[in-house]
């Protein structure tokens, strides 16, 4: 029986649109952290200081730091919170919606490095300490995918798209921001907030909904 050419490129059109929900992705839970400028390195711990890296982070060249810090407000502290490396242009701190209520931080959920208009804090070392006006955020969870990854996931950079999460509690995370890089590592990153909503565990997986 002869086969139509067409029929296979139907069949191959309707496998690619339905291939992403099959893919599993990693999915990683972030908690509060600092990502710190030179300037504000240099205030904080002294001038000429250096990071010290303690592990990599699963975004190739990030960084897990040794040192860590404390986070004021007038209605709330919160200590012990991590530095990742390296440093950066932008003093940015990202917390989850309950880090921001307990300090009465109104901070906007917003991609990572969009600091405009964001909130503002006290940052404090052993040494001194750094009143930022503008800085906190709550980030919004997101696909870090290379571009090969990207194209088998039928993604874009910038899109935002819906994913499920495969944890104990399954649930599906609309507003996931696709971000697209050679830089990255294929990863679904959320807060603790939302790892806590789903059930998360070191090796849960997500797939793409739509």
């Amino acid at each position: 029986m002869a086969i139509d050419i067409r029929d296979l490129d139907i069949l191959a059109e309707e496998v690619l649109r339905r291939l992403p929900r099959f893919i599993k992705i990693p999915v990683e839970a972030s908690g509060r952290h600092v990502h710190l400028k030179r300037e504000h390195v240099d205030l904080l711990f002294g001038k000429g200081y250096e990071l010290t890296p303690k592990r990599d982070l699963s975004q190739p060249g990030q960084y897990l730091c040794e040192e860590r810090l404390t986070l004021k407000t007038d209605k709330g502290i919160l200590k012990n919170v991590a530095v990742l490396g390296p440093v950066r242009k932008d003093t940015q701190v990202e917390l989850s919606l309950t880090d921001a209520m307990s300090l009465g931080v109104d901070a906007p959920v917003k991609e990572s490095g969009d600091i405009t208009g964001s909130a503002s804090i006290t940052i404090v070392s052993a040494l001194g300490e750094v009143k930022i006006g503008e800085g906190v955020i709550v980030a919004m969870r997101h696909l870090h995918a290379t571009p090969k990854d990207a194209v088998l996931l039928g993604v874009k950079d910038k899109d935002l798209i819906s994913i499920r999460i495969h944890g104990l509690r399954p649930v599906i995370f609309e507003d996931v921001l696709v971000r697209v890089s050679e830089k990255y590592s294929t990863t679904v990153h959320i807060d603790y907030d939302e790892a806590n909503a789903c059930g998360y565990r070191p090796g849960t997986m997500a797939s793409i909904v739509k």
